[in-house]
């Protein structure tokens, strides 16, 4: 099995980032170039990558807030990021598809659950659909149903992680 190292992202990694979430999401619900470069300016510290053999092949990021739940418009404003917050989201868990079912995806949310913890955050929220809150329930998160969130004209599902 290939290494695979997590690293917080650059800013030289913002194109391949944007094309690995074209691959990852449909149209209306994928980051574009510009909102990834906002991201890594706001909170890149809550932004990894996962590199095998120098290869960009996924990565996780979200911002800080105070909510209970994601709502559409942390995905679109950096504002809203709260540096000092008590929860850490995730916006988006993305591995190409010829990188999947080798536990990278494992590995960032692992990675992205202890910066949870190591910065004290109460919990890790995210939005899923249907088919993958099983996949999120085995890293311990809780199903609260269907989410207000309406990102990308699709249904979503609140899932949150206590850390404590």
């Amino acid at each position: 099995m290939r290494e695979i190292t997590i690293r917080r992202v650059r800013p030289e990694d913002v194109e391949r980032i944007a094309e690995i979430e074209a691959l990852c999401f449909p149209a209306a619900e994928a980051a574009q170039q510009e909102v990834f470069k906002e991201r890594i300016a706001a909170f890149p510290d809550c932004f990894f990558v996962a590199e095998i053999d120098g290869t960009l092949a996924g990565f996780i990021n979200g911002c800080i807030t105070n909510s209970a739940v994601i709502y559409d418009e942390l995905f679109h404003n950096t504002r809203h990021h709260i540096p000092d917050g008590k929860n850490l989201t995730v916006f988006g868990l993305d591995v190409i598809p010829q990188y999947r079912n080798q536990g990278i995806a494992a590995q960032l949310m692992k990675h992205f659950i202890q910066t949870a913890k190591d910065t004290g955050r109460q919990s890790v929220l995210l939005t899923c659909k249907e088919h993958l809150v099983h996949y999120y329930e085995s890293f311990g998160y809780v199903n609260n149903g269907v989410s207000e969130s309406t990102h990308g004209g699709s249904q979503w599902f609140d899932m949150t992680l206590l850390l404590h």
